[in-house]
């Protein structure tokens, strides 16, 4: 995609194209000649045209209630300096009343951007380069992309208004706008963003990724930091393309890297949450991160912060990654690295959050990682991480219970074959049906959520096949677990209804309880 600054290439000649030009002889070559030196000096005549045609706006626009420029107050040239020298200081107090708060500012900034104004009205040869060498047009620009900002973080229908505005806030991201300025179209354009699907293609379509994820790499920190949170609004989806694309700009990885490694926590939070986009919504992401310096740094982030704003979206980055892409598991998770031990030590600080969110976000990254290999099921149910999800099971918010049986789960089962039911850990299963887990899968399995029943169910007849001596029906039994699996006996669910009347007759039938 073409950024604002850089022209867009002609399209390609057709090969009928390419062919007529081979054939020119030099009669056509004197005549196209010809039409370049009158198409140049068509366009010499026509700027000369326009600049005539420029004229100084002395006079109010119709229905404004300010005074225009009399003729007596016309400035003559021989009052040139003083004049240059009124609009500089007319910029600086301009610069001084907008930095002011407090009862009169919003008078005081009204009557001085008039006064100046009036001072560019005010001759034959306005003092345009004493306001410009005094800093006005940023400061001009500033205030009206903060206008803009803020009319944009209203309700829908009063963002949707400045849609006709979109191409200038894209176009002052360039390298040529000022980094204030940047920086408050970059504001403006973020909140645009969080609007909706169609603000964001709109502002794709414009041209508005490539200059928010130069932006990003800005030195200045709250610059950084703005950018960032744009462009994570801007790519948050459904479309991954824009997400891909990203990912594809040179220098953006890096600078994730940078900023997290280095960068203050609040600029640290926002590249957190475009880590979360990127990883959520590309597998080509989630590739480059993997393999980039990023999931260390998440884990280290985790383990070190105690800022709920920074940690909500480090936790969410890397629970995609986990989630995505197995090499992380594997190659970088590896029992026994310091990395590893870091990552499971910030996890359980998480799990034992008073925080929901993080609650659940580090059930769902731990149900990931026990999903993998044996080594990793051991790391996590030789650790803290076991009881606190047991708690978690039997006493949390349903949301977190759900996850917390998901690693559970996992915890007690290697895979089998691909038509085979999977292998248990025996001693995982006892271990964590002794802690007290049974009442907590159950209750699941009471759930009107079909997916939570299920993996209710599933434990049932782990517990059941499983747990040693024959055992796991009575325990089933003594926490009522008959009776909740036959509340499927009719369910519409045929899989939920076939399996759950297939292990009451297997475990509950006529042979139930005969020695």
């Amino acid at each position: 995609m073409a950024d604002g600054n850089t022209p867009a290439s002609p399209p390609p000649a057709s090969p009928l194209q390419r062919h007529r030009y081979a054939i020119k002889s030099s009669v056509h070559n004197t005549a196209a000649s010809r039409r370049r030196e009158q198409a140049i000096a068509i366009g010499k005549e026509r700027r000369e045209a326009l600049i005539r045609a420029k004229r100084v706006c002395r006079t109010p626009l119709s229905g404004s209630d300010d005074a225009g420029i009399e003729e007596d107050d016309m400035v003559v040239d021989k009052e040139k300096e003083g004049l240059e020298a009124r609009t500089a200081q007319a910029v600086e107090e301009l610069k001084s009343a907008l930095s002011s708060q407090g009862k009169g500012a919003q008078k005081k900034k009204t009557e001085v951007l008039r006064a100046l104004r009036r001072l560019l009205s005010q001759s034959e040869v306005p003092p345009i380069e004493a306001a410009i060498k005094a800093g006005a047009v940023p400061l001009l620009l500033l205030e009206a992309a903060w206008c803009l900002t803020n009319i944009a973080a209203g309700e829908p229908e009063e963002t949707k208004s400045l849609l006709p505005a979109l191409p200038l806030l894209v176009a002052h991201l360039g390298e040529k706008s000022s980094t204030l300025v940047a920086e408050q179209c970059a504001w403006a354009i973020g909140n645009v963003a969080g609007e909706g699907a169609d603000l964001r293609s709109t502002l794709l379509a414009q041209g508005a990724l490539w200059p928010l994820a130069r932006l990003m790499l800005s030195s200045k920190g709250s610059a950084a930091r703005t950018a960032a949170w744009a462009l994570s609004n801007l790519i948050k989806g459904p479309d991954p393309k824009a997400v891909n694309e990203l990912i594809g700009i040179e220098g953006v990885l890096n600078a994730i890297v940078q900023n997290l490694e280095k960068a203050d926590e609040e600029l640290a939070t926002e590249v957190a949450w475009v880590v979360v986009y990127l990883s959520a919504l590309s597998e080509k992401a989630i590739s480059l991160i993997v393999r980039s310096h990023v999931p260390q740094l998440l884990i280290r982030r985790l383990l070190a912060s105690e800022n709920l704003q920074l940690l909500i979206p480090v936790l969410r980055g890397l629970g995609n990654v986990v989630a995505g892409d197995g090499y992380m598991v594997d190659s970088i998770l590896i029992v026994g690295n310091n990395i590893t031990d870091q990552a499971l030590s910030s996890l359980i600080k998480c799990l034992r959050s008073d925080n929901r969110v993080l609650r659940k976000e580090a059930s769902w990254v731990l149900s990931n990682i026990a999903a993998g290999s044996f080594e990793h099921k051991k790391l996590i149910f030789t650790s803290e991480a076991t009881p606190v999800l047991i708690h978690l099971l039997n006493n949390a918010q349903y949301d977190i219970r759900k996850e917390a049986a998901y690693t559970l789960g996992n915890l007690c089962v290697v895979p089998a074959g691909s038509s085979e039911p999977p292998n248990i850990i025996v001693e995982h299963l006892v271990s964590i049906i002794n802690s007290g887990a049974l009442p907590g899968f159950i209750n699941l399995l009471r759930s009107a959520d079909i997916e939570s029943a299920r993996l209710g169910l599933q434990f049932l007849e782990l517990a059941m096949r499983g747990y040693p001596d024959g055992q796991g029906p009575n325990l089933v039994e003594r926490e009522d677990g008959i009776e909740a699996m036959e509340r499927f006996q009719f369910h519409e669910n045929d899989v939920m209804r076939n399996m759950a009347n297939g292990l009451v007759d297997k475990y509950f039938g006529e042979d139930y309880g005969v020695e």
